[in-house]
C-alpha cells in the first residue's frame, strides 16, 4: 500500500505527449513504491543505455543537444534527461519557466483521466484480476488509444524532427559495457540537466507574451 491511498495499489509509468500519445508504459508495479522505485525498475531507458536509441539534435537558447529530455516533478533525480522545475523561485524567469513547465507536464495526468474516461472498465475495483489480466488490460487500452489518437490525424512522420539513423556497429562484450557506462554517466549528468534548464529558462522568457 501507499501512504496516500487507503488501498492496494498497483502503479502505471507512462510517458506522453502534448497530444495525449502514450510513447512509453510500464505497468505492474505492486506494493508501496514512488515514482523513483518504479523508475529503478522500468525499461524506460533501455534503448538509451543499448545504444539503441537514435541521437534527436535540437538547439536550445543556441547551444546544440543531441538528446530529448522528459518533463517530471521534483522527486525525480537531477539527470540529463529530466527537465524539472524550480522549488524556489527567486526572479521573474524562473518563476516564468516553472509555470510553463508545470502546465506542460500536465500532459500526462491529462491522458489518465482520457484513458479512465474512454475505458471504464479501468475505473472499477481490480481485485478479481490476477497482475498479469490487469497488466494485459492496461496495455490493451493504451495500444487502442493510441490508435484512436493516429486516426483523428496524428502522425510521427508529419513532424518536423531529424533523427539520426542509429549505426550498428559489432563490438565486443567490454565495448558494449563501456558504451553503457559511458551511457550511463551521460544520462546522469547533473551539469547537462543545469545547462538545459537554465537555456530553457532564457528561451521561454524570450517567447514570452507581454506579462
Amino acid at each position: 500500500m501507499r501512504g496516500d491511498h487507503s488501498h492496494l495499489t498497483i502503479m502505471l509509468e507512462a510517458v506522453a505527449s502534448y497530444d495525449n500519445w502514450i510513447w512509453h508504459a510500464y505497468f505492474g508495479v505492486a506494493g508501496s513504491n514512488n515514482d523513483i522505485n518504479v523508475l529503478n525498475t522500468s525499461d524506460l531507458f533501455n534503448s538509451m543505455l543499448n545504444e539503441e536509441m537514435p541521437d534527436v539534435p535540437y538547439e536550445i537558447n543556441g547551444v546544440h543537444y543531441s538528446r530529448g529530455y522528459y518533463l517530471a516533478d521534483g522527486i525525480y533525480p537531477t539527470w540529463a534527461a529530466f527537465v524539472k522545475g524550480f522549488s524556489s523561485v527567486v526572479d521573474e524567469k524562473r518563476t516564468y519557466f516553472t509555470k510553463k513547465q508545470a502546465s506542460a507536464r500536465k500532459d500526462v495526468e491529462r491522458t489518465f483521466v482520457i484513458l479512465q474516461g474512454r475505458w471504464h472498465i479501468l475505473q472499477q475495483p481490480a481485485r478479481a484480476y490476477e497482475v498479469n489480466i490487469m497488466r494485459q488490460l492496461m496495455y490493451t487500452c493504451i495500444v487502442i488509444h493510441n490508435i484512436i489518437i493516429e486516426d483523428n490525424g496524428y502522425n510521427l512522420a508529419e513532424n518536423d524532427w531529424v533523427v539520426e539513423p542509429v549505426q550498428h556497429i559489432q563490438r565486443t562484450w567490454i565495448d558494449r559495457c563501456d558504451a553503457r557506462a559511458r551511457r550511463m554517466r551521460e544520462l546522469r549528468d547533473r551539469e547537462v540537466h543545469e545547462g538545459i534548464r537554465s537555456d530553457l529558462v532564457e528561451h521561454l522568457w524570450d517567447l514570452r507574451d507581454d506579462l
